[in-house]
Protein backbone atom coordinates (compact mmCIF):
# COMPACT_ATOMS: atom_id res chain seq x y z
CA UNK A 1 0.00 0.00 0.00
CA UNK A 2 1.40 3.39 -1.03
CA UNK A 3 2.19 5.80 1.78
CA UNK A 4 0.71 9.32 1.47
CA UNK A 5 3.24 11.96 0.42
CA UNK A 6 3.97 14.59 3.06
CA UNK A 7 3.79 17.72 0.90
CA UNK A 8 4.89 19.86 3.84
CA UNK A 9 8.36 18.34 3.51
CA UNK A 10 8.63 19.59 -0.06
CA UNK A 11 10.49 22.84 -0.69
CA UNK A 12 11.26 24.90 -3.76
CA UNK A 13 14.69 26.01 -4.85
CA UNK A 14 16.90 26.97 -7.79
CA UNK A 15 19.46 24.67 -9.39
CA UNK A 16 22.78 26.55 -9.15
CA UNK A 17 25.17 23.84 -10.35
CA UNK A 18 25.14 20.44 -11.98
CA UNK A 19 27.73 17.70 -12.27
CA UNK A 20 25.58 15.42 -14.39
CA UNK A 21 24.37 13.18 -11.60
CA UNK A 22 24.24 15.57 -8.63
CA UNK A 23 22.58 18.96 -8.49
CA UNK A 24 23.16 21.77 -6.02
CA UNK A 25 19.85 23.44 -5.20
CA UNK A 26 19.69 26.79 -3.39
CA UNK A 27 16.69 27.05 -1.05
CA UNK A 28 15.65 29.60 1.57
CA UNK A 29 17.11 27.36 4.27
CA UNK A 30 20.42 26.66 2.50
CA UNK A 31 21.98 24.63 -0.29
CA UNK A 32 21.11 20.97 -0.85
CA UNK A 33 22.90 18.30 -2.88
CA UNK A 34 20.21 16.42 -4.78
CA UNK A 35 19.71 13.60 -7.21
CA UNK A 36 16.91 13.35 -9.76
CA UNK A 37 13.94 11.11 -9.11
CA UNK A 38 14.10 8.51 -11.88
CA UNK A 39 10.73 9.21 -13.44
CA UNK A 40 11.77 12.76 -14.33
CA UNK A 41 13.83 11.18 -17.09
CA UNK A 42 10.81 9.44 -18.63
CA UNK A 43 8.58 12.31 -19.76
CA UNK A 44 9.43 12.16 -23.47
CA UNK A 45 11.91 15.05 -23.37
CA UNK A 46 14.72 14.02 -25.68
CA UNK A 47 17.32 15.89 -23.69
CA UNK A 48 20.71 14.82 -22.41
CA UNK A 49 20.07 16.83 -19.24
CA UNK A 50 16.48 16.93 -17.93
CA UNK A 51 17.40 19.31 -15.08
CA UNK A 52 19.59 22.35 -15.77
CA UNK A 53 21.14 25.29 -14.00
CA UNK A 54 18.52 28.00 -13.53
CA UNK A 55 15.64 25.55 -13.15
CA UNK A 56 13.18 26.16 -10.35
CA UNK A 57 12.55 22.75 -8.80
CA UNK A 58 10.65 21.02 -6.01
CA UNK A 59 12.82 19.00 -3.63
CA UNK A 60 11.90 16.49 -0.95
CA UNK A 61 13.95 14.48 1.57
CA UNK A 62 15.02 10.96 0.64
CA UNK A 63 16.86 9.25 3.47
CA UNK A 64 20.12 11.04 4.15
CA UNK A 65 19.92 13.16 0.98
CA UNK A 66 17.33 14.97 -1.15
CA UNK A 67 15.73 14.36 -4.53
CA UNK A 68 14.32 16.65 -7.19
CA UNK A 69 10.75 15.50 -7.74
CA UNK A 70 9.38 18.25 -9.98
CA UNK A 71 10.60 20.88 -12.43
CA UNK A 72 8.54 24.07 -12.28
CA UNK A 73 7.65 25.17 -15.87
CA UNK A 74 10.45 27.22 -17.43
CA UNK A 75 9.79 30.71 -18.74
CA UNK A 76 12.62 30.31 -21.27
CA UNK A 77 15.85 28.44 -21.90
CA UNK A 78 18.84 28.26 -24.24
CA UNK A 79 19.08 24.96 -26.09
CA UNK A 80 21.25 23.34 -28.76
CA UNK A 81 21.54 20.02 -30.56
CA UNK A 82 23.49 17.54 -28.44
CA UNK A 83 25.76 16.62 -31.37
CA UNK A 84 25.83 17.04 -35.13
CA UNK A 85 24.07 13.74 -35.76
CA UNK A 86 21.88 13.62 -32.66
CA UNK A 87 18.15 14.19 -32.39
CA UNK A 88 18.57 14.86 -28.69
CA UNK A 89 18.87 18.32 -27.22
CA UNK A 90 21.18 19.81 -24.62
CA UNK A 91 19.75 22.66 -22.57
CA UNK A 92 22.46 25.08 -21.47
CA UNK A 93 20.45 27.02 -18.87
CA UNK A 94 16.90 28.00 -17.99
CA UNK A 95 14.99 31.03 -16.69
CA UNK A 96 17.50 33.65 -17.78
CA UNK A 97 16.88 37.39 -18.12
CA UNK A 98 19.67 37.94 -20.65
CA UNK A 99 22.43 36.09 -22.46
CA UNK A 100 25.88 37.55 -23.01
CA UNK A 101 27.54 35.96 -26.04
CA UNK A 102 31.31 36.49 -25.73
CA UNK A 103 32.97 36.68 -29.16
CA UNK A 104 36.63 37.10 -30.14
CA UNK A 105 37.94 37.70 -33.65
CA UNK A 106 41.44 36.27 -33.05
CA UNK A 107 43.07 33.75 -30.71
CA UNK A 108 40.54 32.15 -30.89
CA UNK A 109 38.35 33.28 -33.77
CA UNK A 110 34.60 32.92 -33.25
CA UNK A 111 32.88 31.92 -36.53
CA UNK A 112 30.03 34.24 -37.55
CA UNK A 113 27.86 31.19 -38.22
CA UNK A 114 28.27 30.17 -34.56
CA UNK A 115 27.19 33.68 -33.53
CA UNK A 116 24.16 33.57 -35.80
CA UNK A 117 23.04 30.15 -34.58
CA UNK A 118 23.26 31.26 -30.95
CA UNK A 119 21.27 34.41 -31.75
CA UNK A 120 18.61 32.37 -33.56
CA UNK A 121 17.99 30.08 -30.59
CA UNK A 122 17.84 33.08 -28.25
CA UNK A 123 15.27 34.73 -30.52
CA UNK A 124 13.27 31.51 -30.76
CA UNK A 125 13.14 30.97 -27.00
CA UNK A 126 12.69 34.65 -26.11
CA UNK A 127 16.02 35.25 -24.41
CA UNK A 128 17.34 38.82 -24.87
CA UNK A 129 20.97 38.70 -25.95
CA UNK A 130 23.90 41.14 -25.98
CA UNK A 131 27.08 40.45 -27.96
CA UNK A 132 30.34 41.12 -26.14
CA UNK A 133 33.38 41.61 -28.39
CA UNK A 134 36.16 40.41 -26.11
CA UNK A 135 39.91 41.07 -25.91
CA UNK A 136 39.50 44.58 -27.32
CA UNK A 137 42.94 45.56 -26.02
CA UNK A 138 44.67 43.02 -28.28
CA UNK A 139 43.30 44.31 -31.61
CA UNK A 140 45.84 45.30 -34.28
CA UNK A 141 44.97 48.01 -36.80
CA UNK A 142 43.77 45.39 -39.26
CA UNK A 143 41.81 43.58 -36.55
CA UNK A 144 40.26 46.88 -35.44
CA UNK A 145 38.80 47.30 -38.94
CA UNK A 146 37.45 43.75 -38.77
CA UNK A 147 35.95 44.51 -35.35
CA UNK A 148 34.27 47.64 -36.72
CA UNK A 149 32.78 45.61 -39.59
CA UNK A 150 31.59 42.90 -37.20
CA UNK A 151 30.00 45.48 -34.90
CA UNK A 152 28.20 47.17 -37.82
CA UNK A 153 26.75 43.85 -39.04
CA UNK A 154 25.17 42.99 -35.71
CA UNK A 155 24.14 46.49 -34.68
CA UNK A 156 22.40 46.84 -38.06
CA UNK A 157 20.65 43.54 -37.32
CA UNK A 158 19.39 45.02 -34.04
CA UNK A 159 21.81 43.75 -31.38
CA UNK A 160 23.84 45.68 -28.85
CA UNK A 161 27.57 45.03 -29.21
CA UNK A 162 29.87 45.89 -26.28
CA UNK A 163 33.66 46.04 -26.64
CA UNK A 164 35.34 44.40 -23.66
CA UNK A 165 38.84 44.33 -22.26
CA UNK A 166 39.37 42.74 -18.89
CA UNK A 167 42.90 44.23 -18.99
CA UNK A 168 42.01 47.89 -19.57
CA UNK A 169 38.52 47.65 -18.07
CA UNK A 170 36.79 48.80 -21.26
CA UNK A 171 33.15 47.67 -21.22
CA UNK A 172 33.27 46.20 -17.71
CA UNK A 173 31.05 48.87 -16.10
CA UNK A 174 28.60 48.67 -19.01
CA UNK A 175 28.29 44.93 -18.48
CA UNK A 176 28.06 45.36 -14.72
CA UNK A 177 24.97 47.53 -15.30
CA UNK A 178 23.39 44.81 -17.46
CA UNK A 179 23.97 42.22 -14.74
CA UNK A 180 22.45 44.18 -11.86
CA UNK A 181 19.50 42.33 -10.33
CA UNK A 182 19.20 39.88 -13.24
CA UNK A 183 20.03 36.27 -14.06
CA UNK A 184 22.51 36.37 -16.94
CA UNK A 185 23.92 33.51 -19.00
CA UNK A 186 27.52 33.94 -20.22
CA UNK A 187 28.29 31.79 -23.27
CA UNK A 188 30.82 31.43 -26.07
CA UNK A 189 33.57 29.27 -27.53
CA UNK A 190 36.37 28.06 -25.27
CA UNK A 191 39.10 30.62 -24.68
CA UNK A 192 37.10 33.78 -25.42
CA UNK A 193 37.31 34.97 -21.82
CA UNK A 194 33.99 34.06 -20.21
CA UNK A 195 35.46 33.13 -16.84
CA UNK A 196 37.87 36.07 -17.00
CA UNK A 197 34.91 38.41 -17.48
CA UNK A 198 33.10 36.99 -14.47
CA UNK A 199 36.25 37.35 -12.40
CA UNK A 200 36.72 40.98 -13.49
CA UNK A 201 33.19 41.84 -12.38
CA UNK A 202 33.68 40.21 -8.97
CA UNK A 203 37.27 39.14 -8.19
CA UNK A 204 36.07 37.31 -5.06
CA UNK A 205 34.44 34.61 -7.19
CA UNK A 206 36.54 31.48 -7.65
CA UNK A 207 36.39 31.21 -11.43
CA UNK A 208 39.05 29.16 -13.20
CA UNK A 209 40.60 30.68 -16.30
CA UNK A 210 42.68 29.00 -18.98
CA UNK A 211 45.20 29.66 -21.70
CA UNK A 212 45.01 29.43 -25.47
CA UNK A 213 46.43 26.30 -27.10
CA UNK A 214 49.41 27.51 -29.17
CA UNK A 215 49.16 24.58 -31.58
CA UNK A 216 45.55 25.11 -32.57
CA UNK A 217 44.85 28.68 -31.36
CA UNK A 218 41.79 27.39 -29.56
CA UNK A 219 40.76 27.82 -25.98
CA UNK A 220 41.29 25.19 -23.35
CA UNK A 221 38.20 24.22 -21.38
CA UNK A 222 38.22 25.65 -17.86
CA UNK A 223 34.57 25.44 -16.84
CA UNK A 224 33.42 21.79 -16.87
CA UNK A 225 29.78 22.27 -15.82
CA UNK A 226 27.47 25.27 -15.82
CA UNK A 227 27.45 27.09 -12.49
CA UNK A 228 25.36 29.97 -11.16
CA UNK A 229 27.05 32.62 -9.01
CA UNK A 230 25.45 35.49 -7.06
CA UNK A 231 26.68 38.78 -8.51
CA UNK A 232 25.56 42.42 -8.57
CA UNK A 233 22.30 41.63 -6.80
CA UNK A 234 21.47 38.97 -9.40
CA UNK A 235 23.08 35.81 -10.73
CA UNK A 236 25.50 34.98 -13.50
CA UNK A 237 25.67 31.54 -15.13
CA UNK A 238 29.17 30.58 -16.27
CA UNK A 239 29.02 27.83 -18.90
CA UNK A 240 31.49 25.38 -20.47
CA UNK A 241 32.98 26.48 -23.78
CA UNK A 242 30.77 25.51 -26.72
CA UNK A 243 32.51 24.15 -29.84
CA UNK A 244 29.48 24.12 -32.11
CA UNK A 245 25.88 25.17 -31.94
CA UNK A 246 23.46 22.85 -33.71
CA UNK A 247 19.89 24.10 -33.71
CA UNK A 248 16.95 21.92 -32.78
CA UNK A 249 13.18 22.34 -33.13
CA UNK A 250 13.58 25.37 -35.40
CA UNK A 251 11.01 25.22 -38.20
CA UNK A 252 12.44 26.39 -41.51
CA UNK A 253 9.17 28.18 -42.31
CA UNK A 254 9.60 30.27 -39.16
CA UNK A 255 13.37 30.82 -39.42
CA UNK A 256 13.15 34.31 -40.92
CA UNK A 257 11.42 35.49 -37.73
CA UNK A 258 14.65 34.85 -35.84
CA UNK A 259 16.75 37.10 -38.09
CA UNK A 260 15.39 40.53 -37.05
CA UNK A 261 16.78 42.47 -40.03
CA UNK A 262 15.18 39.98 -42.45
CA UNK A 263 11.91 39.93 -40.54
CA UNK A 264 11.65 43.70 -40.91
CA UNK A 265 11.93 43.33 -44.71
CA UNK A 266 9.67 40.26 -45.16
CA UNK A 267 6.40 42.27 -45.46
CA UNK A 268 7.85 43.94 -48.59
CA UNK A 269 8.32 40.60 -50.41
CA UNK A 270 5.99 39.97 -53.36
CA UNK A 271 4.79 36.65 -51.91
CA UNK A 272 3.47 36.36 -48.35
CA UNK A 273 5.05 32.90 -47.96
CA UNK A 274 8.42 33.90 -49.44
CA UNK A 275 11.29 31.68 -48.31
CA UNK A 276 13.85 34.36 -49.31
CA UNK A 277 15.81 31.82 -51.32
CA UNK A 278 14.68 31.99 -54.95
CA UNK A 279 11.41 33.90 -55.30
CA UNK A 280 11.13 36.96 -57.58
CA UNK A 281 10.34 40.21 -55.82
CA UNK A 282 12.06 39.13 -52.58
CA UNK A 283 12.98 42.14 -50.46
CA UNK A 284 15.48 40.14 -48.42
CA UNK A 285 17.45 38.92 -51.43
CA UNK A 286 17.45 42.46 -52.82
CA UNK A 287 18.80 43.82 -49.53
CA UNK A 288 21.59 41.24 -49.59
CA UNK A 289 22.55 42.34 -53.12
CA UNK A 290 22.57 45.97 -52.01
CA UNK A 291 24.58 45.16 -48.90
CA UNK A 292 22.02 46.39 -46.39
CA UNK A 293 21.72 42.82 -45.09
CA UNK A 294 25.11 41.22 -44.50
CA UNK A 295 25.98 38.30 -46.77
CA UNK A 296 27.38 36.38 -43.78
CA UNK A 297 24.00 36.60 -42.02
CA UNK A 298 22.13 35.50 -45.14
CA UNK A 299 24.60 32.65 -45.69
CA UNK A 300 23.94 31.45 -42.12
CA UNK A 301 20.20 31.61 -42.85
CA UNK A 302 20.62 29.39 -45.93
CA UNK A 303 22.81 26.87 -44.08
CA UNK A 304 20.30 26.58 -41.23
CA UNK A 305 17.48 26.08 -43.75
CA UNK A 306 19.49 23.30 -45.40
CA UNK A 307 20.13 21.71 -42.01
CA UNK A 308 16.41 21.82 -41.22
CA UNK A 309 15.64 19.99 -44.48
CA UNK A 310 18.26 17.34 -43.65
CA UNK A 311 16.84 16.59 -40.18
CA UNK A 312 13.26 16.41 -41.46
CA UNK A 313 14.14 13.63 -43.90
Amino acid sequence: MNQPINTQSRIEGTVVSSTGSWYEVATESGHLNCRIRGRLRLKGVRSTNPVVVGDRVVVEPDGDSSVIVEIIPRRNYVIRRASNLSKESHIIAANVDRALLIVTLHAPSTPKEFVDRFLVTCEAYKVPVTIVLGKADTLTEEAAEEAAEFTAIYEDAGYEVIRLSSITGEGVEQIRTLLAGRTTLVAGNSGVGKSTLVGSIDPSLDIRTGEISESHHKGKHTTTFSTMYPIEGGYIIDTPGIKGFGLIDIDGKELCRYFPEMMRLAPDCRFYNCTHTHEPGCAVQEAVKEGTVAWSRYESYLKILDEDDKYRK
